[in-house]
C-alpha cells in the first residue's frame, strides 16, 4: 500500500522557488516511499521573431548557417 505523501512548509517553499519566474516549462517531482526525493526543472525560453531589425531574410539565413557551422566545428574539436 502506498504511503501518504508528506509535503511540509519547507517543500512547499522549495517547489515555489523552482516555479518562481518560470514562464514556460515544467517541474517534475519524484516521490519515493511517500517522500519527495528529487525535483527536475525544464525551462524553455521563447523569443519573438522580429522583422524590424533591418536585416534581410537572406542575411539572417547566412548568419544562421555560419553560426551552425562554427558550432559543429567547436563540438568536433571538443570530442577529439
Amino acid at each position: 500500500m502506498a504511503k501518504p505523501l508528506k509535503v511540509d512548509e519547507v517543500w512547499m517553499d522549495r517547489i515555489a522557488g523552482q516555479l518562481n519566474d518560470m514562464e514556460f516549462g515544467s517541474l517534475h517531482i519524484v516521490v519515493h516511499e511517500g517522500q519527495i526525493v528529487q525535483m527536475e526543472r525544464t525551462e524553455r525560453k521563447r523569443f519573438e521573431n522580429t522583422s524590424s531589425s533591418g536585416v534581410s531574410k537572406s542575411g539572417n539565413a547566412a548568419r544562421s548557417s555560419s553560426a551552425r557551422s562554427s558550432l559543429r566545428g567547436s563540438n568536433a574539436s571538443a570530442k577529439g
